[in-house]
């Protein structure tokens, strides 16, 4: 009898992403569902999805028509016990409609320990012709009425879920090698951090400064795309606190000379999770300005409310980012309240020949005095820019007409 194939070793990082693929987002995978599928046609009691993993069968994916079900997903055998391997190496057919007329089969523990009477199994074979493992189907009892068409609409599903398995493998291995970067990231303290000085209008005396990330790595990528990737990986959080705690350090010696003000930019879930009190118990809380960025969207405004009140209430001034740029701006202005507006680079770009962007500033301005938020302009470029914004009343803005972002050394030297 023709083998398929050896099971060949597969690493440990496998099986831990493996392991992975079993549920998304609490619902049935597209596995579980085919898995359910095959074993109700075939009117079998049990189908499972087990991976060979060294000299081990792990059981990633399990069906049962009963209560009454011997095995379950996570349970791990020796690959000498039962039947997969015994299959894949040809000793054993791939259909069993009745184990008592087997000799080979009569001689597996699990034949009367289960009892297995009818056994179906084909072998998962991945992109790269790896054997993943085996997709099998049991019944307690024999079932004379199996036949090689039966085993055919196995094979046939064996193939689109181990098309799905090898999907879902390739999206788990690039998370993982995401987190592993971020975690490098962490490892290395990284980001540095630049400042761009934010200025009064009309007479650009700096006032304060916005701290800027900055990642060192090869090939070069931008801020948003290392923290996009963190927050995918579940590690946004971390990688926001520690460009804040970078911050603090690098702005330490700017603080020592002149009482300027420090804005942050931090998403929601870090307001709420990242226990910002504690971070901030060691800086001038009076000094800070915690940005949100336009962008990021709030589930929660409540949540988000509750974590921003204790850093309020010991000095710290709220920023809405981007202001201008979407919709979801003005959802934040309303349900949070903040000190600062930010008027996004869409609005104040080429606003002193554009009429409509005028209009939307004025509103902007006119709202944020009724509501005592004050406006600050961002990307300003030229001097056009900077007489337009200031002839409508806003009264601050950072570009690069004034200065570019630069680190805490050359932020000194322009202070004087």
């Amino acid at each position: 009898m023709a083998s398929v194939s050896q099971p060949q070793p597969r690493t440990q990082e496998d099986a831990s992403l493996v392991g992975l693929i079993a549920t998304h987002a609490g619902t049935p995978s597209y596995v579980d569902q085919a898995l359910r599928a095959v074993r109700a046609h075939l009117g079998m009691d049990v189908a499972f999805i087990s991976e060979f993993i060294d000299n081990e069968r792990i059981f990633r994916h399990v069906d049962s028509a009963t209560s009454r079900t011997p095995i379950h997903a996570g349970d791990k055998l020796s690959l000498d016990e039962g039947y997969c391997k015994k299959i894949v190496e040809g000793l054993i057919p791939s259909l069993i409609p009745d184990t008592s007329q087997l000799p080979q089969a009569l001689a597996i523990a699990a034949t009367h320990a289960i009892p297995i009477g009818a056994h179906l199994s084909v072998p998962l074979i991945l992109q790269d012709g790896r054997l993943f493992g085996t997709f099998c189907c049991f019944s307690f009892a024999a079932d004379p009425s199996l036949n090689e068409r039966d085993l055919h609409f196995m094979r046939v599903f064996a193939e689109l879920v181990a098309h799905q398995l090898d999907r879902e493998l390739n999206a788990l291995r690039r998370t993982e090698e995401s987190r592993r970067n971020i975690q490098a990231l962490l490892e290395e303290k990284q980001p540095s951090i630049v400042f761009q000085p934010v200025v009064t209008f009309p007479d650009l005396r700096i006032r304060g400064a916005e701290a800027l990330s900055r990642f060192h790595t090869t090939p070069p990528r931008s801020p948003d795309r290392w923290f996009g990737e963190a927050r995918d990986v579940g590690l946004r959080v971390e990688l926001e606190v520690q460009a804040i705690r970078n911050a603090f350090d690098a702005f330490a010696p700017v603080w020592a000379r002149r009482p300027l003000h420090l804005a942050l930019n931090a998403s929601p879930q870090t307001i709420i999770e990242g226990n910002l009190p504690a971070l901030f118990a060691s800086v001038p809380q009076h000094r800070l300005i915690l940005e949100i960025t336009e962008h990021e969207h709030v589930e929660d405004y409540d949540r988000l409310r509750a974590a921003l009140e204790p850093l309020r209430r010991h000095g710290v001034k709220v920023a809405i980012d981007d202001a201008g740029s979407g919709y979801a701006s003005m959802r934040h202005i309303l349900n949070i309240v903040p000190d600062f507006i930010k008027l996004d680079v869409s609005l104040t770009r080429s606003i002193d020949r554009d009429q409509m962007r005028q209009a939307l500033a004025s509103a902007l301005i006119a709202f944020g005095s009724q509501t005592g938020s004050e406006i600050i302009a961002e990307g300003v470029e030229t001097k056009a820019e900077l007489q337009t914004l200031s002839s409508l009343g806003v009264p601050a803005g950072q570009g690069y007409f004034m200065h570019r972002p630069m680190p805490a050394a050359d932020l000194l030297s322009c202070l004087g």
